[in-house]
Order: structure tokens, then C-alpha cells, then sequence
């Protein structure tokens, strides 16, 4: 008998926004966000997303929407849901979520998607310094491939995947996660030498009851200004997985998520059609809704099994990635490198984090000798299946990071050439055999013979 379909166990309306949806979303993490839906290990169940801003930025050729936006809302998440086993035991602390992305892609008559970088006085980017105003494009999507009117002459498959993945913290875990980051913000920039060199803006996102979804919680109730106060930002990676940005997390792939509450309390969104490695623009993936076919194993005690404490709590470990078998294939790319020297030429030492930066300006500079504006370029290096490596980290005292290019994206060849300057042929003067080699002329020398009297 033929496997039934996915059961879908979120579903989400475009027309509607995230808190108008008959299963409310939720934009921050906290063990106390009730599940909205329960899932069976095993079980082949759909969940749907809107784009990680829930329809704020617009299908249109201005970046306005971009530049106003409010980044206390987001990321939006569908979710949480609760996973037990084949007996409805729910998976418990210290077990390993086994996430099985089976399918994934953009829902059905919303397939366009957007790639932005952000104002610098609203939240910036990795290249905030050079690019300090909000850019916009606009995808297209023909099957796996993905064009632009904004970044004309070029076409790539894209790589879908969720950008965030993730289970519920504790309260433990959620109090060290508000704890460290309250610290750095608070310390300021004064020993942060990155800071420097790297100008996005703030240096930690904290809790606040601004923008807040907390799914059925209603707002305006005592325990929602309690858990909004508490409840930490999407914005980056942590322990539980989050907002990891893994572009090669697509069909097949599988996420280890370690248990920190009963029911693990999974959610996920942030879909992304392509991304390129680092995320450069901020707002920089090719942003769409979309929906996950996924499956759930529980490997209990999998967390003291299979994951090392990395801090000083049993709490600081982190997810395990198993990338998938599928991913588009090229067979020549080019490669720029960067070191740790910034751009007023400061030695840093070994600094992966300005290698990169200039790796990455080494490319828009480059590609900017071909026609497009460097604004084009730092977008389409922030969204195409480019690959970003660190490629030395011991060699004091310069880190090596390499920015990786696919050139069959381009409609033209982009590789160096030599120029050839058209000349004359060379005209090599050949002896005349007829002549002598003197060329009619004699030596002069003396003629002993002929001493005159």
C-alpha cells in the first residue's frame, strides 16, 4: 500500500498575519509557549511557514519596506510541537531529537522570494561600513532555478532549506542565554576590537515585550508579560539549534537537537529558496514561505550519549548536522582570498572574521570589472550558492578565509583573460647569399707586399 501524505499539523493563510492565524506563531523562544500541535516518532507530518518578517516586505521594486521594518517581530515561527514516541511518551530532558527533512519548498502560488541588506541605522550588516543604506531584490522562481530583475544576467538552482531549526530551552538554558548576552551588550565595544571593523548593530538582541508573539498566550495577561520579559530573540544560533543559516540543511538532511523540555517543543521558519555560506547582507538569503515534510526519531539519553559539554554547564552542547544527498553540482569555480589585515591595513590576529569580510570585498570588487554595481553584488553574494571556507587558522598571524564563486551562474565568462594586443609580424633580416660578407666592403689591413720603395 502507497505511504499516505503528510499529515499537515501547521498550516499557514498568506492573506492573513502571524497573530490573525488559526494557529497562532510565535517569535521567541521560552519553555512556557504551549505546543500547538503533537506529532508521532515516525510519522510524516507537513508544517507551513510565512517568510521570516510575515509578509511585511513586499513584491516590488522598492527597498523601503526594507529600510522601515521593524526587527523587534521577527523571526516569525511555526510551531511549537510537541513529539512522542510510538507508545505517546513524550521525548524528555536529555534525549537527541532526530529531525528527517524529507521535502521542502515554497508554497504553492507564492513562488517569489527577496534578498535585502538593512539600513545601518536599523540593524546593519556584515558590510554595514561599505553598503550603509537598504537594498532590495526580487526573486523569481522557475522549478529550481531563481532569477532577478534587479541583478539581470544571472540564473542559479537554489538549495532550499530552513534557516531556523530548534527546540524549546529551559529555564535554566534560557536564563544563561539572557544572561551571557545581557553581559556583552552592557560591556560595550571597549575590548571587542572586531567591533571595529565588523559595525552591526547592536551587539546582542534581549528580550523585550516589543513586537512579541507568543503564540496562545494571550497578550496583555500577567504570564504574557512575564514570558515576553523573559523570552529570548530568534536572531541567532544557540544550544537548541535556532537561527543557524546551514544553506546545505535541504532534502535528506538530518538535524540532532538536543531535549531540553518534555516534548522537545520543536518549531522552525525562516525558509530560505537559496543562501549563500555566511549570509552576508543580513537580510540575505532568498527569503519565501514555505512548508517542511519532516519526520521525528526520539534517541533517548541521546544528549549524554552523543554530545559533549562545551561550558560550564551540561546545557552548553550543540546540535549535530547530517547533510543530505541532494545540492546543486558545479565543476568550476572562482576563488577569492582574504587575511586578517582590515582595510586601513590593521594586522589582526588570526581573525577569521575580517578574513572573510575581506574575502568577501576582494569578490564584489572583482565582480564589480564586469558591469554590475557593487550594491548587486554584495546581494547576489548574500543569497547564490557561494562557498565560504576557512582555510588556515594556525599560521600566525594571519587566519586564511576563501570565498568561493560557482561561474556557471553568469551569463558571462567572468574569469581573468589575457589581453592580446594585435601586432604586425616580426621581420626577421635573412642573409643574402649573393653577397659577401663583408657586404661589398674589404677589410682594411696591412699588405706587407706592397712597401713602397
Amino acid at each position: 500500500m502507497a505511504p499516505v501524505s503528510p499529515r499537515v499539523v501547521v498550516k499557514v493563510d498568506l492573506k492573513k498575519r502571524p497573530w490573525q492565524q488559526s494557529q497562532t506563531l510565535h517569535n521567541r523562544w521560552h519553555p512556557e509557549i504551549p505546543s500547538v500541535a503533537e506529532v508521532k516518532a515516525g510519522e510524516l507530518f507537513r508544517v507551513e511557514m510565512v517568510d521570516w518578517t510575515g509578509g511585511a516586505i513586499k513584491d516590488d521594486g522598492s527597498a523601503d519596506d526594507i529600510k522601515s521594518i521593524d526587527l523587534s517581530t521577527v523571526h516569525y515561527l511555526s510551531g511549537p510541537i510537541k513529539v512522542v514516541d510510538e507508545n505517546g511518551v513524550a521525548a524528555k530532558p536529555g534525549d537527541l531529537l532526530a529531525v528527517e527533512i524529507c521535502n521542502l519548498g515554497p508554497l504553492p502560488g507564492d513562488e517569489w522570494g527577496f534578498t535585502g541588506s538593512f539600513d545601518r541605522e536599523n540593524g546593519g550588516g556584515f558590510l554595514t561600513d561599505h553598503f550603509p543604506c537598504a537594498t532590495k531584490a526580487i526573486w523569481y522562481f522557475e522549478g529550481i532555478y531563481a532569477y532577478s530583475p534587479q541583478i539581470p544576467g544571472v540564473r542559479f538552482p537554489g538549495l532550499t532549506h530552513p534557516g531556523i531549526i530548534g527546540t524549546a530551552p529551559s529555564k535554566e538554558l534560557l536564563r544563561i542565554w539572557n544572561g551571557r548576552e545581557k553581559k556583552l551588550e552592557e560591556s560595550g565595544t571597549e575590548s571587542l576590537t572586531l567591533c571595529e571593523v565588523v559595525h552591526q548593530r547592536p551587539l546582542a538582541n534581549l528580550p523585550t515585550t516589543k513586537g512579541c508573539l507568543l503564540g496562545n498566550i494571550e497578550e496583555g495577561t500577567p504570564e504574557w508579560e512575564r514570558i515576553a520579559k523573559e523570552g529570548a530573540r530568534t536572531i541567532p544560533g544557540r544550544e537548541n539549534g535556532g537561527n543557524c543559516d546551514i544553506k546545505n540543511l535541504s532534502r535528506g538532511s538530518k538535524i540532532y537537537l538536543p531535549v531540553f523540555v518534555e516534548g522537545a517543543n520543536l518549531s522552525t521558519g525562516d525558509m530560505h529558496f537559496s543562501q549563500g555560506d555566511g549570509e552576508i547582507s543580513f537580510c540575505g538569503a532568498i527569503e519565501m514561505s514555505g512548508f517542511l515534510e519532516l519526520k521525528c526519531e526520539i534517541i533517548r539519553n541521546g544528549m549524554q550519549e552523543y554530545l559533549t559539554p562545551m561550558g560550564p554547564s551540561h546545557l552548553h552542547v550543540n546540535p549535530i548536522f547530517e547533510i543530505g544527498p541532494v545540492e546543486p553540482r558545479f565543476s568550476e569555480w572562482l576563488v577569492f582570498e582574504g587575511i586578517s589585515v582590515d582595510e586601513s591595513g590593521r594586522q589582526h590576529y588570526l581573525d577569521a572574521t575580517v578574513a572573510y569580510k575581506r574575502a568577501v570585498l576582494n569578490a564584489i570588487d572583482y565582480l564589480f570589472k564586469f558591469g554590475y554595481s557593487k550594491e548587486q553584488v554584495y546581494l547576489l553574494l548574500s543569497c547564490c550558492p557561494c562557498e565560504g571556507r576557512i582555510s588556515g587558522i594556525v599560521d600566525s598571524p594571519n587566519a586564511v578565509a576563501t570565498l568561493a564563486i560557482p561561474t556557471a551562474i553568469f551569463d558571462q565568462d567572468i574569469r581573468p583573460k589575457t589581453r592580446k594586443v594585435p601586432v604586425g609580424p616580426r621581420i626577421v633580416r635573412k642573409p643574402d647569399v649573393m653577397k659577401s660578407p663583408y657586404d661589398g666592403k674589404l677589410p682594411i689591413t696591412k699588405n706587407s707586399s706592397s712597401s713602397t720603395n
